[in-house]
């Protein structure tokens, strides 16, 4: 077999694989940057396991049939983590099932780093070998890191920030998986029918389930934020729950800081309804026009942050909606106005 045979039958299925998730994603919620960058991300992660599993197979002194099923897989799983736990961290992913498509990606860089160094070392084998990696192996490292990655962004949702100990479910999920795959307790052929039989159901009901959770969001978030604005528009803000909380407040701060923070509410309101339209624009099909004055508020954004204060803004919290979705939606915001702020070639 050629090199270039053996590559494309080691490699499409899993980018085939990956392209068909962005596809069916109907609100588009992960750009096409954000999917490469996430392959990137595997790359780095199968250089880094290279590195750290040829300096730690001779320190633990196992043969590497037994270093591949008990100790690789927990190396390898966890520095894949690595991208996720960062992309979690910083508020870049709002639902599973972006979740999901960046576990994917991260995997589809790892197994294609991974199957080069392998042709290089077994450039003989045959094409039932490439057949299993890149239908089995492949889809495995693509599928434990997007299992790993969706489960720690469902723990995710009950938080408002990132601890650790939330991917460790996910993680000894993906480490038993690997594991599993890596003991061949079924014929490789076996396995690889298993796996290209059962992850694409698993994947569809991710994304129906998915679909429903950013539909209910869209409706209830989509409704408060209208509420909020509505009340703020026709000067009945003090009768409304909010109001009343400000209200409240005013023996603590200066009049001009509780002004700061009702047009902190206004303007978090006003882009919630921005984000949720360009979602519900993408479910119809459509990609939402650029928002030229987005720049400007997320520069008023951050002015009133700063003139409100920490204090200011711990005291908001109850109504600042700082959910892990909510803070996801202003990144996507954010992100849209970076690009729109940029100069044109």
């Amino acid at each position: 077999m050629s090199s270039v045979v053996a590559i494309a039958i080691s490699l499409l299925p899993i980018f085939l694989f990956l392209g068909a998730l962005v596809v069916i994603d109907s609100y588009k919620l992960v750009a096409l940057r954000a999917v490469l960058l996430a392959v990137a991300a595997g790359l780095v992660a199968g250089l880094a396991s290279y590195g750290v599993n040829v300096w730690l197979q001779p320190l633990v002194a196992l043969e590497t049939t037994s270093y591949s099923r008990y100790i690789a897989p927990f190396v390898e799983e966890t520095l894949k983590a690595a991208y996720v736990a960062y992309l979690l961290s910083r508020s870049k992913v709002g639902f599973v099932v972006d979740a999901a498509i960046y576990g994917f990606g991260i995997g589809a860089g790892f197994a294609f780093l991974e199957n080069l160094y392998y042709l290089s070392v077994h450039p003989e084998a045959g094409l039932w070998t490439w057949f299993v990696r890149g239908f089995g192996t492949a889809l495995m490292h693509g599928g434990a890191t997007a299992i790993l990655a969706m489960v720690a962004r469902t723990l995710h949702n009950r938080v408002d920030a990132l601890r650790l100990p939330l991917l460790l479910p996910g993680l000894g999920v993906a480490v038993v998986l690997h594991s599993l795959y890596n003991h061949f307790l079924l014929q490789p052929l076996i396995a690889t029918g298993l796996i290209v039989l059962v992850f694409p159901y698993i994947a569809i009901a991710v994304f129906q389930q998915s679909e429903r959770d950013t539909r209910a969001w869209l409706g209830s978030g989509f409704d408060t934020d209208q509420e909020l604005l509505r009340a703020v528009r026709t000067g009945q803000m003090s009768a409304t729950p909010v109001g009343k909380y400000l209200g409240s407040l005013r023996h603590l701060f200066p009049p001009e800081q509780i002004v700061d923070m009702l047009c902190l509410l206004r303007l978090r309101a006003e882009l919630g309804i921005r984000a949720k339209g360009v979602l519900m624009a993408r479910e119809a099909g459509f990609e939402a026009a650029p928002d030229p004055t987005l720049p400007a508020k997320f520069e008023e954004l951050r002015y009133l942050e700063g003139s409100i204060g920490r204090t200011g803004m711990r005291a908001l919290k109850p109504f600042l909606h700082t959910s892990t979705r909510d803070l996801w939606q202003l990144n996507l915001l954010d992100e849209m106005a970076e690009a729109s702020s940029a100069p044109r070639p």
